[in-house]
């Protein structure tokens, strides 16, 4: 069986992006063969991110940031922008892959006590989770 490729965009490639890739690579790996990339790749995956993924027991440490240019070439079935700015500056993909935005708050954002950063990964996790499988089931 042929897997899907879908490839999920947002600015930095350094969180929601990446829980994404991991999440589409654990869950979905029968069918899905998930990517991640930036816009603007931060060059590092977030480390909160990294550790909230790890609570469910999905490791993405090895995980790099990469830029969209990198899958310029690659057929994609469906490119899922996760940011606006992503979303808005998305390249044009010239193959026959479906361009799909689903937006998410980002976690690296949030200001305030380890724990509400970390409250903030997780409920972008759980959803991203929830929303970007569900479209992609």
């Amino acid at each position: 069986m042929c897997k899907r490729r879908a490839l999920v965009l947002c600015t930095g490639n350094s969180a929601r992006s990446q829980m994404a890739e991991g999440l589409v690579n654990r869950l979905l790996a029968d069918k899905w063969q998930g990517h991640s990339a930036g816009i603007e790749p931060a060059g590092y995956v977030h480390p909160l991110a990294v550790e909230v993924m790890a609570e469910i027991g999905i490791d993405i440490s090895a995980q790099k940031s990469k830029h969209v240019d990198e899958f310029r070439d690659v057929p994609l079935d469906v490119v899922i922008t996760v940011c606006d700015n992503a979303s808005e500056t998305c390249p044009l993909w010239l193959g026959k892959g479906k361009v799909v935005h689903i937006p998410f708050p980002d976690p690296a954002a949030v200001e305030g006590t380890r724990q509400e950063r970390l409250a903030a990964f997780r409920q972008t996790r759980d959803d991203i989770r929830e929303r970007v499988l569900s479209y992609l089931k």
